[in-house]
């Protein structure tokens, strides 16, 4: 039996016990990417996170019952922009970065959702949405824009429990003549010939950015659902007036009742940014040597982000991967053993206090404290245990790995560019004696401290010059 599921809600600010709607049909929904261009390493946290709450979900309510809805936004101004300064088509724009993007996504190891909607197949009932704020009193059509009147919405800023001028500030209003009040956002807007457009009763247009995630949401998932998660950043004025539309236009008391947030991201210490020449993609991490100087295997970046509490800030380094990569390089010296799996109740009783996964990798740890080693000890000798104990420490793992999505590692062959230094200078030390050893003829030595590497799972590639090269493999 599963241990109860709590998480902590931005809406009540509270930590509670999870209740679904209907355990049979658990719905979440997560704001995804707007592919104007190739994301970035920030973008990938809520991938990740929530990713890992939907494998937590479906472990606990069963994969049938479980349904996932993360959105492709692919019309925005910043697309528009993009495409015209790159002089390609929209869609072409659109299409090449999300191709982009589902094959980044796929290397961290994450699932597909569900659904995966996107917000140009889903206009008429963007439209729906507004036609009933307009005819419930909560929006208006004025100089060809529909806007979303706040104040005719009591409890605005529920969410993010900002005040007045908070919520000015962080809205960047858009002072316009045809808007009533200064917090009122756009729902539609028309569109210049150059621009997509849609044919609606306010004339030729486009929707507003917040309208989307309603009408997608609400095809997908319906009036209301279980939980909406997404980056800190979205709180306001994202989530918030997404909340305001979606309630507004279906008189619900909620529009999820469970919201969840990831915290900020920063590299080195440091914001990212473009002109401080930190800000790294998902993709340059996994196909260049932009960051730290080599290539990072997507399990890597997918460890290195869960090794902190999803709520906490994180500082994105080239020590972190390091440290994530030889972790991932001593579990899979257990889970490759055997493929058993048995359920691990301390790692599953730390994902479930809302999504702890720095302490389950904690738990995963101790796993690693029966059995073989790799021969990464403090005396650089291999650990040896029962074949039970060895066994059993390995089924458990391998457990854990699928619920965090790790479970590729024990296919991976690990080579000398992704074995962490310090490990790597032990090994290099190994094969040093060895070769002195050969070189005096002392045909002993050289066996048995072969053989100790291969216990480690280091295979060796000798020529008439010594050995040159090895690698970390089954």
């Amino acid at each position: 039996m599963s241990p109860p599921l709590k998480l902590y809600n931005t809406l009540t600010r509270t930590k509670d016990i999870f209740a679904p709607l209907d355990p049979k049909n658990l719905r979440m929904y997560v704001c995804g990417p707007t592919v104007y261009d190739y994301a970035h390493i920030g973008n990938a946290r809520p991938i990740i996170v929530f990713d890992v709450l939907y494998r937590l979900l479906r472990h606990i309510y069963g994969e049938k019952h479980v349904r996932y809805v993360r959105n492709i936004t692919d019309v925005d101004d910043k697309i528009n922009a993009r495409a015209a300064e790159q002089g390609i088509s929209i869609r072409e724009l659109t299409e090449k970065t999300n191709e982009v993007f589902q094959a980044d996504v796929k290397a961290l190891g994450c699932l597909e959702p569900t659904v995966q909607p996107r917000a140009t197949e889903h206009i008429a009932e963007m439209i729906a949405i507004i036609t009933r704020l307009i005819e419930s009193g909560h929006a208006y059509a004025a100089d060809g824009h529909v806007l979303f009147d706040v104040p005719s919405m009591k409890d605005y800023g529920r969410l993010s429990r900002r005040s007045l001028d908070e919520m000015l500030a962080g809205a960047r209003v858009d002072v316009a003549p045809y808007k009533r009040g200064d917090m009122d956002f756009v729902l539609w807007k028309p569109s210049k010939e150059n621009e997509p457009g849609w044919d609606s009763p306010w004339g030729r247009g486009r929707p507003g950015w917040h309208i989307e995630c309603s009408a997608m949401s609400w095809k997908h998932l319906g009036e209301t659902f279980d939980i909406h998660g997404g980056g800190i950043d979205l709180v306001f004025p994202h989530h918030e007036n997404e909340i305001a539309q979606s309630r507004c236009a279906f008189h619900t008391g909620v529009m999820a009742n469970v919201w969840m947030h990831n915290g900020f991201l920063q590299v080195e210490g440091e914001k990212m940014s473009k002109s401080l020449g930190n800000f790294v993609t998902i993709h340059e991490l996994l196909h260049t040597e932009k960051f730290g100087g080599r290539k990072w295997p997507g399990e890597v970046l997918r460890l290195a982000m869960l090794r902190t509490h999803y709520r906490q800030p994180i500082d994105w380094t080239v020590k972190a991967l390091e440290e994530a990569e030889k972790t991932l390089i001593r579990w899979q010296k257990y889970v490759v053993r055997n493929e058993v799996v048995v359920v691990h109740e301390p790692f599953l009783e730390s994902l479930a206090d809302d999504l702890n996964t720095s302490d389950a990798i904690a738990e995963m740890h101790k796993l690693t404290s029966v059995g073989v080693i790799a021969g990464f000890s403090m005396s650089g000798h291999a650990k040896f245990a029962t074949p039970e104990a060895i066994m059993e420490s390995a089924g458990r793992l391998r457990f854990c790995l699928q619920i965090l999505g790790l479970e590729s590692i024990a296919d991976r062959a690990w080579n000398v560019t992704t074995v962490g230094n310090e490990v790597s200078a032990k090994i290099e030390a190994h094969i040093t004696a060895r070769n002195a050893a050969r070189s005096a003829k002392n045909w002993a030595e050289s066996d048995r401290i072969r053989d100790e590497l291969l216990a480690m799972g280091v295979a060796l590639k000798d020529n008439k010059d010594g050995t040159t090269t090895w690698e970390v493999r089954r």
